[in-house]
């Protein structure tokens, strides 16, 4: 399911959740992962789209999920670059350090985001791709 992520960001979070227990994976997240199996064979067409009718508008989201995991309290982020209407980059990442309060979690995943966004516009520009207008943080 991990392969799959590079073209189905829908399912990365949860693919990102059970990936935590494959060592000792139980009845369980085996259950899990045929839901998401399931899921990916009913909705086949909600890969990438490349759309021909392409602005030069970026537009990120981003957003972090707080001490979501009950062991060791580690926070789940993650975000999405769009360029027009083609998603460009995207990620769901359980991060390294705990955060103190959710507003800290927030700045980390804006922080992951921005950091992709800057490496974005840059290969863009060496492309000779313009961006219309600075990019729109969500």
């Amino acid at each position: 399911m991990l392969y799959l992520t590079m073209t189905r960001p829908d399912i990365a979070y949860s693919v990102q959740i059970l990936s935590q227990f494959l060592q000792q994976p139980k009845k369980t997240h085996r259950d899990a992962a045929a839901k998401v199996m399931k899921y990916i064979k009913r909705e086949p067409g909600l890969g990438i789209l490349l759309s021909n009718r392409q602005s030069n508008k970026l537009s990120v989201y981003c957003d972090a999920d707080w001490a979501s995991c009950p062991n060791t309290r580690r926070l789940v982020s993650g975000f999405l670059i769009n360029h027009g209407e083609t998603l460009l980059s995207w990620k769901s990442k359980k991060q390294s350090i705990v955060s103190r309060s959710s507003a800290e979690a927030e700045y980390w995943s804006m922080a992951n985001a921005v950091s992709e966004l800057v490496w974005i516009i840059a290969m863009l520009k060496e492309l000779g791709n313009e961006i219309d207008q600075p990019a729109v943080t969500e």
